[in-house]
C-alpha cells in the first residue's frame, strides 16, 4: 500500500461549489434489467446469507457483516452503502472538474468491489465525508483493508 500511496497526486483540496446532488447515485445499477438499484446490487453482492428478492427488488432476510465495525446485520435497512472515498472528498480531490456523467459513474461504481461497501448506518454516518486523517474504522482488523481500498479508489478515479 505504501507504494500506491506515493502514486497519488498531491493537490490542494477545494470544496467550492460542492453539492451532493452533483453526483446522481443509486441509478439502475450494472444490470438495469434486474430492476435493482446500485444500492440493492451492492447489498446482493455483499450478502453473506443471500436475501429473498421481492417485487421491485425489495430485499428481505439475508445477512451482511459490516467490516468497519464487525457488526452482523439481518435488516438491509440498517445498512448504508458507503462511497469508500466520500462524494465530498472526491469533489475536493478532482471530481469538481468532471462531467455529470463521470460523477454519476463514480457514485455508482461497481467495477471495483471496494468503491461501494455495505456497512452499518452508524459507522457510515460517523465517517461522513471525512478522509483517513480524520476518520478510521473502529475495528482494528479493518484498518489495512480500509487504507488499501481508499488508496485503490483514489488511484482508479485519478483523484488527488
Amino acid at each position: 500500500m505504501g507504494v500506491a500511496v506515493t502514486a497519488l497526486p498531491v493537490a490542494i483540496e477545494d470544496r467550492t461549489g460542492y453539492r451532493r446532488t452533483s453526483f446522481r447515485h443509486w441509478n439502475a445499477g450494472d444490470l438495469p434489467a434486474d430492476g435493482c438499484s446500485t444500492r440493492q446490487e451492492v447489498l446482493l453482492a455483499e450478502a453473506v446469507e443471500y436475501p429473498e428478492i421481492g417485487p421491485g427488488c425489495v430485499l428481505s432476510g439475508g445477512m451482511w457483516v459490516s467490516y468497519y465495525d464487525e457488526v452482523s446485520v439481518t435488516d438491509p435497512a440498517r445498512l448504508d452503502i458507503d462511497h469508500m472515498v466520500p462524494l465530498a472528498e472526491a469533489w475536493d480531490s478532482g471530481a469538481s472538474s468532471w462531467t455529470a456523467q463521470r460523477r454519476e459513474a463514480y457514485a455508482n461504481d461497481q467495477g471495483q468491489t471496494a468503491s461501494l461497501v455495505a456497512v452499518t448506518a452508524r459507522s457510515n454516518r460517523s465517517k461522513a465525508d471525512q478522509d483517513p486523517a480524520q476518520w478510521l474504522p473502529p475495528s482494528p482488523e479493518a484498518l489495512c483493508r480500509y487504507g488499501a481500498e481508499w488508496t485503490a479508489t483514489k488511484l482508479r478515479w485519478g483523484l488527488a
